[in-house]
């Protein structure tokens, strides 16, 4: 199960809505076939993992090691329980039961239907965190979300800054950690930032300095004000949904989604997504922003770069608490990771 876990990483930021898996076929204790699910609407890894095995007749007296449950529907790909009886593969392995309504244990039902000798909860929590934003969108329906900022070691996000001097971020970490965070935008579905921080920052949300494919950007316009000062947000180079109070409507790359302001606003955007199937969101700011998520709790992991500088005023950055999981060095700066424990 640690080689199909090994597997499925392969695929990390490819295979969005559906999840990583991994899976290897064993023979009298060798592996003689392993596969993993590459991309959205290919084929899946147990397809591919046997698939990949040269002796199919071996098939008969072999095990099946997989991460998640496999699917007993017709999406884009046959049910992957039915190949495996077909196969008359007789025992099966599994990390980890699906929560997709679609499947949530009928591939289990499927394969002991069809005599197969199923074990599940192999290494189930690491299964489990692998998926942690597929099971959060099914389970919660919403996405996995995620805080990110940057803050100084004395703890500010930004200087006091005049609309003159709009335009550009204040920049607090160097290179490294700016190649990370474009590393992580490219493995997550979707970025939002509010209105301030549109307007100071003038952000692409775009990935530039990795290679990967570019989130969906998400910007809160209330009254569509931002739409006239020509921001990068509004350039139709990538797909883009505007909240805003005004109205719905579609311009090339550009959706403009109206909602109701005197509501609660995260809970409607984060409505939305799960309508749109985005497992994952990155919350960039700003400070507004990102105290609405903290306050009403409604967050999974806060990416926190420290940069070493200090500015000794300014914006003060949120205040939080998390149980820390992750401490890495970045050159001159450090990347903190924390958990919500909710």
């Amino acid at each position: 199960m640690n080689r199909c876990l090994e597997l499925a990483r392969l695929a990390e930021g490819n295979v969005a809505p559906n999840p990583m898996v991994g899976c290897v076929i064993v023979y009298k204790g060798k592996i003689i076939g392993e596969g993993f699910h590459g991309a959205y609407g290919e084929s899946h890894a147990e397809v591919n993992a046997i698939n990949s095995v040269k002796e199919k007749e071996l098939l008969k007296e072999s095990s099946l090691f997989v991460t998640l449950e496999p699917c007993a529907h017709h999406g884009l790909t046959p049910p992957c329980s039915d190949l495996i009886v077909k196969q008359k593969i007789p025992k099966v392995f599994i990390g980890t039961s699906d929560p997709f309504i679609e499947v949530a244990g009928k591939g289990i039902k499927k394969l002991q239907e069809g005599g197969v000798q199923v074990e599940s909860g192999i290494l189930e929590n690491e299964c489990r965190e692998l998926n942690r934003r597929f099971f959060t969108y099914h389970e919660k329906k919403r996405p996995y979300i995620i805080l990110k900022w940057a803050q100084t070691l004395d703890g500010f996000i930004d200087i006091e800054r005049l609309p003159e001097s709009y335009g550009q971020p204040t920049w607090i970490t160097d290179g490294l950690a700016l190649r990370l965070v474009h590393k992580i935008r490219s493995e997550e579905g979707a970025i939002l930032v509010g209105t301030k921080t549109a307007e100071k920052d003038n952000p692409s949300l775009t990935v530039r300095h990795w290679s990967g494919k570019n989130p969906l950007r998400l910007l809160i316009d209330n009254n569509l004000r931002l739409s006239e000062k020509g921001l990068n947000l509004y350039n139709n180079s990538e797909k883009t949904l505007v909240f805003n109070s005004l109205r719905n409507s579609e311009n090339s790359n550009i959706s403009y989604i109206k909602i109701d302001f005197n509501k609660d606003v995260v809970s409607q955007i984060m409505r939305k997504l799960f309508e749109e199937r985005i497992l994952s969101v990155i919350v960039e700011g700003g400070k507004y922003l990102l105290e609405s998520f903290i306050n009403s709790n409604l967050w999974d992991e806060a990416h926190i770069l420290i940069g070493n500088k200090f500015f000794f005023g300014g914006l003060k950055a949120p205040v939080f608490h998390g149980l820390p999981v992750a401490s890495e060095k970045l050159d001159n700066d450090w990347l903190k990771v924390f958990r919500n424990n909710y």
